[in-house]
């Protein structure tokens, strides 16, 4: 199994930077990949088992599903339910934690999913830096800081 782990310090509140990712339809706000997003069968965007089906910039399209959401703990899990990167029984988690020491958020993103071994470098290094630390990058730049 391959294991992807990004983390960030964001200079912003813990709870200004999740009111912003909150939303499980929202991608298309605050990362630079993702062109439009939508949750299949009108479903709220916070209820677990809610599937968000979304198109990337480069013409892909995503399909993934909530598993787990917590106000309390700053944290979402979800899993990729169709994807054109190879990728089987993904699953990742975003989770933010208060750094009270000037009030930033520290940011962790991790995955762990099944593919063809000989592409499992290429993988992790792909997702790794151009989706969990570009989509950090751009939120960072979203939050004005």
């Amino acid at each position: 199994m391959a294991k992807v782990y990004i983390s960030t310090i964001l200079t912003a509140p813990v709870a200004e930077v999740w009111a912003r990712i909150r939303d499980f339809n929202g991608l298309a706000g605050w990362t630079p990949f993702v062109a439009d997003s939508r949750i299949e069968q009108n479903q709220p965007a916070d209820k677990v088992g809610c599937i968000r089906n979304f198109t990337l910039k480069d013409g892909g399209r995503i399909r993934e599903q909530l598993l787990a959401l917590s106000d309390f703990d700053f944290s979402m899990t979800y899993s990729i339910l169709e994807s054109p990167m190879g990728v089987e029984n993904y699953v990742a988690t975003l989770k933010l934690i208060p750094v009270t020491d000037g009030n930033h958020t520290f940011a962790e993103w991790s995955a762990e999913f099944d593919c063809a071994p000989p592409r499992v470098n290429e993988l992790v290094q792909h997702i790794g830096q151009n989706v969990f630390q570009s989509a950090f990058r751009s939120l960072q730049g979203k939050l004005g800081r």
